[in-house]
Order: C-alpha cells, then structure tokens, then sequence
C-alpha cells in the first residue's frame, strides 16, 4: 500500500473536467485506488464519487493505492494535482 497527502490548487478544485482527468488518470492502474476526504473514501476511479467528494481549491486529500503499480499511481495522481490538471 502506497499513500499521499496533497493539496488542490486549481480554481476548481475536483470538478467536471479536473475531475476527468483524474479518474482516467486513476483508471490507468490495476491497483485499487481510493481518495480520502474528510474521513470518509471515495472511488478514484469512479467519476460520480469523485465528483461527490466535493473537493474544492485548498482541500487536502489523501490519495491511497493497493496493489501491484500502487506507488505508480499515487505519484501520478500528486503529479496531477501539482501540476493543477495541466491547465
């Protein structure tokens, strides 16, 4: 299991097309991917529980991945946020 913390800094935070990008970009992995906000866990690769979330600018999320390419994905998803959904 491979787990981060980050902080949203778009101006949307996790919304429509960030939101996107965010669950294909989970959904490239086989490991289970979760996003934990407010102590409750949300689906990464599932865009309605993405969008749920309610995750605006200056929320930190968790980002945790279980299985094989888990470290990959966690640092893909931080490396998505950072780079604030390439906007």
């Amino acid at each position: 299991m491979f787990k981060q913390e980050v902080t949203l800094q778009n101006e949307t935070g996790l919304h429509a097309r960030p939101a996107s990008l965010f669950v294909k970009e989970a959904s490239r992995y086989v490991s289970d991917v979760k996003v934990f906000k407010g102590g409750k866990e949300y689906n990464a690769k599932s865009i309605m529980g993405i969008l749920s979330m309610g995750a605006a600018k200056g929320d930190t999320i968790l980002i945790q991945a279980e299985g094989d390419d888990s470290k990959e994905a966690v640092e893909a998803l931080v490396k998505l946020v950072k780079d604030n959904f390439n906007e």
